[in-house]
């Protein structure tokens, strides 16, 4: 009996360090919070120089479709519950693709938003969800996390020293990364409790889910993230556990930026020469860079403490 006890409180003990080890792995991240910043600003310096795959709206004649997704954003921020609220640069980039149906963000709070997911959903308080979803993704420092376990600590150490071709190597490594499920999930929660203090409906990231479950051919990026029937569940699930009482959905306003995205063209196709291999590609022209918004153009702020929200 007494062999039977010690045996049991050893294996407790073991499950209890893995549990440990393991959260403590999940949240290792050996980059500095200020290189957040950096790191976004070079990523949105390559997407930028990158048309062909990222046509940016430009925000000249599109004013008032930015200034909508930038008072979702605001209200998101001022919830009081974002890290970094005060810190990062949280600039919104729309993306000229009326069929793509995602939206992403980078460090340090550069968020991208494709107008095809704008046409795609319903009502403001699912884009509120869904950018609640983005900002979790940065506030949480999910994509530093992920590089710590990818990359080596010499290249971690140079970009931390400012090694500008080791940062660009980091940015581009970047642009391919995927967060873990434990993250989209962590996302998911956050968005809830971003939106809670808010007017609008805080499970808004469901209707979103909702609508692409009805979807005949869902998005390729949807296969690596959790089934979206367990996420609604959750998402709705946290949102009575907290007794949110906001139920704005603000949907004739939403209608309004829906047809005004539906009246943007295309972006226009250029001819490109592929000099190694003697192929001509045919990839969409940049619109035009988004003017500067007062969104958070200003570069390498000095780093409050977390919390952002007063």
């Amino acid at each position: 009996m007494k062999y039977a006890l010690v045996l049991t409180v050893f294996l407790l003990l073991q499950l209890t360090s893995c549990s440990s080890l393991k959260k403590g792995w999940d949240n290792l991240n050996l980059f500095p919070v200020s290189q957040d910043v950096e790191l976004g600003n070079q990523v949105y310096l390559e997407i930028a120089n990158n048309p062909g795959e990222y046509p940016e709206l430009a925000e000249q004649g599109n004013e008032e479709i930015y200034r909508y997704v930038r008072g979702i954003v605001s209200k998101v921020l001022k919830s009081g519950k974002v890290e970094y609220a005060n810190d990062f640069e949280w600039k919104i980039t729309l993306l000229n693709d009326p069929k793509t149906l995602n939206a992403f963000a980078t460090p340090g709070g550069y968020i991208y938003i494709y107008t095809g997911l704008i046409g795609f959903l319903d009502s403001e308080d699912q884009l509120a969800g869904v950018i609640g979803h983005e900002i979790a993704h940065a506030a949480k420092r999910h994509s530093t996390k992920q590089l710590s376990k990818i990359l080596g600590v010499q290249v971690l150490a140079d970009a931390a020293l400012g090694k500008q071709e080791v940062i660009k190597q980091v940015a581009t490594t970047l642009l391919a990364l995927s967060f873990s499920r434990a993250h989209e999930t962590e996302a998911d929660s956050m968005s809830v409790i971003y939106l809670c203090p808010t007017e609008y409906n805080a499970a808004g990231a469901s209707g979103f889910f909702k609508k692409m479950e009805g979807q005949p051919t869902p998005p390729s990026w949807l296969s690596t993230h959790p089934n979206p029937k367990n996420r609604i569940q959750q998402i709705e699930d946290k949102y009575r556990r907290m007794g949110c009482t906001g139920t704005s959905r603000n949907e004739a306003d939403y209608a309004r930026i829906k047809e005004r995205i539906a009246k943007i063209p295309a972006p226009p196709k250029v001819q490109n020469q592929d000099p190694q291999k003697g192929e001509t590609k045919t990839t969409p022209a940049k619109t035009s860079n988004p003017a500067p918004s007062g969104d958070g153009d200003s570069r390498h702020k000095k780093l409050e403490k977390p919390g952002g929200g007063k």
